[in-house]
């Protein structure tokens, strides 16, 4: 018999699936300690488990641990991992892998700030394709003159561009606009001839060669253009192109009722906001007007943004429109708690799921959905702060719900050691928060893990 925190577990109830489920929950739990980290990371080849490296949280050990890693998809994995810390990050530039590094050049940026000595260490790597990248980094002059004189043509190319030029010396200026590879010479050229500037500056069409053109473009632009004239737009009102009409109907000198006289149609799927509401929507007037507005697209434009009246708040979140208010919780975090609920039982589309770590989901009073038909309302039931054990033990058998409610910190300790020698709920309940790090380590005993290298 194997004793697993008080309960007895027999040898022949540590089956394959188990232990498979244990790995797999430890893998997910929020609550990972450095030391299990290690321990799990020293069996995972990356064949089949890499990507929980992707979002698992890591502090400053765990990383240092992954990019020690003798498995290359471990110290790939971590540069996606937006948790990574940015300091151990800096041995990526070090790897003995130019693969890795590549990646990190590439896509490092992309997911933090990372210490300003990076890309200059990136920039005298030994790997040309590696310099590449380094310089869409945003190098200093100093290190952009040295990469233009680079051995490679590609990295010569990639490192030119027109800030640099005044930073380069006449000799080495000359030397690009000579140099073998015709990419660079072209390059140097462009910046040095420029004939965009030598051109003379178009005649632009008027507002009515605009209004009255063949290209459905231009007319799209003239009627949402406010140096066209109001009178004049509105002759787009019958347009056979329905994105012009759609346009116009947009316009912010249009009174409601002229707006309403338009015979726009509104697409499915997401529209670009008008300029006026992008860039004057934090005014109150022109946030309350939008809000009101009987065209459906102002109001979803408007909810989008993050720094809403509290009355325009409260009118949005009432608007007779689903996308108006779905936008409205998507997008900012004023929404109020009853529609982030009501979003997140009733919307089927990308990113629902989002919807609960929305700051004002969790709210006292959601275990009152415990009991409710929408599985979505019962699992919104555990993030009551005020609910207890006795609302988890309740839902923890749910078909629906269960998995999440096994992942509850305040599931019964005893409840919890119990559900992990169950086939059907141990990957979840290794998988919780509340587990001892002791407790861990054991089931990897018990798993067959041994230690980590160097413990």
């Amino acid at each position: 018999m194997i004793e697993l925190g008080g309960d007895l577990l027999p040898d022949d109830r540590v089956t394959d699936e188990i232990v498979e489920a244990w790995l797999g929950g430890l893998r997910r739990n929020p609550a990972l300690p450095a030391s299990v980290f290690a321990r799990l990371l020293a069996v995972d080849d990356g064949s089949a488990h890499a990507r929980w490296l992707n979002w698992c949280t890591l502090d400053r050990e765990m990383t240092a641990t992954a990019l020690a890693s003798p498995v290359i998809k471990h110290r790939l994995a971590v540069i996606e991992n937006s948790t990574a810390d940015v300091d151990a990050l800096v041995a990526l530039t070090r790897d003995p892998s130019p693969r890795v590094r590549f990646v990190f050049a590439a896509i490092g940026c992309d997911f933090r700030q990372l210490p300003a000595e990076v890309p200059e260490i990136l920039a005298r790597d030994s790997e040309a394709r590696v310099r590449v990248m380094a310089t869409q980094w945003g190098l200093p002059p100093h290190v952009g003159a040295r990469l233009v004189e680079d051995e490679d043509a590609r990295v010569r190319e990639a490192a030119l561009t027109r800030e640099l030029w005044p930073h380069l010396s006449v000799s080495v200026r000359e030397a690009l606009l000579a140099d073998p590879e015709p990419t660079v010479r072209e390059a140097a050229a462009a910046i040095l001839y420029d004939p965009v500037e030598d051109l003379p500056e178009p005649s632009l069409p008027t507002p009515e060669e605009r209004v009255g053109s063949d290209d459905p473009t231009v007319r799209r632009s003239a009627a949402q253009d406010p140096d066209v004239p109001t009178t004049l737009a509105l002759r787009l009102a019958e347009d056979p192109d329905p994105t012009v009409v759609l346009a116009l109907s947009m316009r912010e000198d249009l009174t409601e009722e002229l707006r309403s006289a338009i015979a726009y149609v509104v697409p499915h799927g997401y529209h670009v906001p008008p300029r006026w509401v992008v860039e004057r929507g934090h005014e109150p007037a022109v946030a309350r007007r939008a809000a009101a507005s009987g065209h459906v697209l102002l109001r979803r434009s408007i909810a989008m943004r993050r720094d809403l009246p509290a009355d325009v708040v409260d009118l949005l979140a009432r608007d007779e429109d689903f996308f108006v208010k779905l936008t409205l919780c998507e997008y900012g975090d004023q929404a109020p708690h009853e529609l982030v609920v009501e979003m997140y039982a009733y919307w089927h589309g990308l990113k629902w799921d989002s919807l609960r770590f929305h700051r004002n989901f969790a709210r006292p009073g959601l275990a009152r959905y415990a009991d409710h038909p929408n599985p979505r309302l019962r699992h919104a039931a555990l993030y009551d702060p005020d609910g207890g054990p006795d609302l988890v033990m309740k839902l923890i058998d749910d078909p629906d719900v269960g998995r999440w409610a096994l992942r509850d910190p305040r599931l019964p300790a005893g409840e919890l050691l119990r559900r992990l020698t169950l086939p059907g709920s141990a990957g979840c309940a290794a998988a919780n928060p509340a587990l001892p790090p002791a407790t861990m380590h054991r089931l990897l005993d018990l798993a067959g893990v041994g230690p980590a290298p160097g413990r």
